[in-house]
């Protein structure tokens, strides 16, 4: 089973079809997969997969960007994304980028009659919580699939992922001579991740870059927070499987072991092996916390404990938003012919 798990592409797809988990290495990340049996086309010969149009209605933002080439950046073929709506008429599935749903409103979807072409699925992507994502309430019966940063949704994408390492120079530990750091642009007192700060800080010296903090050049980020043994990976709100790019770049990129605020640790744990992080839940106060960071700091052979999976696995980036425009070909060539309505995406995205 493990074996057939590796060989599967890296863009985890969830089968709409089945519904069961599959346990995925030794930290559970959960997955689902329904691959389509092989076509008989005669000995010697592949026919190469069918042409999937994947439409995106806005692009996220307003930002215009070009269109990946999902063969050269993914390897997969016959995927062409484009954001032309006179191509709406022969597009497999139409992507919506919630914010921006929001923003123009619901009355700016396609309308028919005619009524969308059979078989086009609508998706609805989003990559906010659901604390950042209003309008939830409005969007019953609209879409056929969900794409998101949740295990469960129709397409999963996560902010990031690891994947074993194959023949690759042994990790090296970036020299330390800093102990705890934080970027943060939104800086909000009501947030659970500010207030934590308030209290840590009392206990152990914090850099803190960004809006109210220490000045950070643009492209340092990694460069800067390499130099710290911990960083803050504290999300702005705490919801289920919403674990950002806080954790997988700001500090796993960094080399710099992570503080985590967010949801539990167990569901962590479906990500990422559980002695590659520290859990503010782990300890009864702020306090006991930063104890145990000035222990870690003088106690050299069990700091580098944490960064033992690195022999073993390397951390993938998402890549916004190419990744998930081209995992959509993938979920359209395996779905097959089945067609649903999300009649419960708030109950379900708010779960």
């Amino acid at each position: 089973m493990f074996e057939f798990l590796r060989n599967l592409s890296p863009f985890f797809i969830k089968a709409l079809t089945y519904p069961e988990k599959v346990i995925n290495c030794f930290f559970h990340l959960t997955v689902s997969a329904h691959i389509l049996p092989p076509l008989d086309v005669g000995p010697g010969r592949t026919r190469p997969p069918p042409e999937v149009t994947v439409l995106l209605w806005w692009e996220p933002f307003g930002r215009r960007r070009h269109m990946a080439d999902c063969q050269r950046r993914f390897n997969i073929s016959g995927c062409r994304p484009s954001a032309n709506r006179s191509r709406y008429w022969e597009a497999q599935a139409v992507i919506f980028h919630h914010r921006d749903l929001v923003l123009h409103g619901l009355d700016q979807l396609p309308a028919g009659p005619p009524p969308r072409p059979p078989a086009q699925r609508w998706v609805w992507m989003n990559f906010e919580s659901p604390s950042h994502s209003p309008g939830l309430r409005d969007l019953a019966g609209i879409f056929n699939w969900t794409m998101s940063y949740r295990v469960d949704s129709d397409i999963f994408v996560p902010y990031g992922y690891l994947r074993a390492r194959q023949a690759s120079p042994r990790f090296s530990l970036p020299r330390k001579t800093k102990l705890v750091a934080w970027v943060i642009s939104n800086w909000n007192e009501a947030h659970a991740r500010v207030r934590y700060y308030h209290q840590l800080r009392k206990y152990v010296p914090i850099d803190v870059y960004g809006a109210q903090g220490l000045a950070l050049e643009k492209g340092s980020m990694i460069r800067t927070i390499s130099q710290y043994k911990f960083y803050l990976a504290f999300e702005n709100s705490q919801h289920t499987d919403y674990i950002t790019e806080k954790l997988w770049r700001n500090a796993f990129k960094s080399s710099a072991v992570p503080i985590v605020l967010g949801p539990p640790r167990s569901n962590y744990e479906l990500f990422i092996p559980p002695n590659s992080f520290i859990h503010i839940d782990d300890f009864p106060s702020p306090k006991k916390l930063a104890i145990y960071l000035k222990f870690l700091d003088q106690n050299k052979p069990l700091y580098r404990q944490y960064f033992a999976w690195r022999d073993k696995y390397n951390v993938h980036m998402t890549s916004f938003w190419d990744e998930q425009y081209c995992k959509v070909c993938e979920a359209v060539r395996t779905a097959g012919d089945q067609l649903k309505i999300i009649q419960n995406l708030a109950s379900w995205f708010e779960s």
